[in-house]
């Protein structure tokens, strides 16, 4: 797979030496002289341009790319790189950093957004996750489809502990992705048995996530099993 990676920066060198690790092509692209640090990352292409303009994307032959990634530190560059790579090179995946919390509105399929991640939302989501039990966590946020990726932890006390998940009615639009139980992580299968203190991580759409909650909160409705 081919990813361009636009910001060169400690964020962007740091996911390109990940996905050059498992085996992708990897091109890094900044505007600052100061950022091409090819020693740093040398199995990577390096291109020095503003990823902001068609003639640099051109010669980045953005069209040969699978994924896109907007790293740079710049919300509002981001931005147009994302649209940029949708719209004029059909990448197929855009993934987007969002710096400013109060830019995430922005960060949709309107400016060719796939996938958007706050860095300031997802610390405070992974604090949430680890002190909470019986709360829903947002861990991350699908611009296509609209969806989030959401956790539950369990609770002792739960009404759905000891019911098997073929046996409970979730609510449309949401999916039980993994059941993460001490240090295995489980593939959902309709005969096992939910227990107090698993993991559960659903990808839910933010109009179902209340109804999840109520669901597997201490006093199961009616109609949960």
């Amino acid at each position: 797979m081919r990813v361009a990676i636009a910001g060169a920066g400690a964020v962007g060198r740091s996911i390109a030496g990940e996905l050059l690790e498992n085996g992708h092509e990897v091109l890094l692209i900044d505007k600052t002289p100061s950022a091409i640090s090819v020693e740093r990352v040398p199995q990577a292409e390096w291109l020095l341009a503003d990823a902001c303009e068609i003639t640099s994307l051109d010669e980045a032959a953005l069209e040969r790319c699978h994924v896109v990634i907007a790293a740079t530190g710049d919300d509002k560059v981001n931005l147009v790189v994302s649209l940029l790579g949708k719209t004029e090179y059909g990448v197929p995946r855009v993934v987007a950093r969002v710096n400013n919390p109060k830019n995430e509105w922005l960060f949709n399929e309107s400016w060719g957004v796939d996938v958007a991640v706050s860095t300031p939302r997802l610390m405070s989501a992974l604090v949430e996750e680890a002190v909470s039990v019986g709360d829903l966590v947002r861990l991350l946020r699908f611009s296509q489809g609209d969806a989030n990726l959401v956790e539950l932890t369990l609770p002792p006390e739960a009404a759905l502990a000891g019911t098997r998940v073929g046996e409970v009615v979730w609510p449309e639009d949401t999916a039980l992705v993994t059941i993460i139980r001490g240090n295995r992580v489980l593939a959902p299968d309709p005969e096992d048995a939910l227990e107090a203190g698993d993991e559960l991580l659903f990808v839910a759409a933010p109009a179902r996530e209340e109804q999840l909650e109520e669901l597997l909160s201490v006093r199961a409705p009616e109609d949960s099993v």
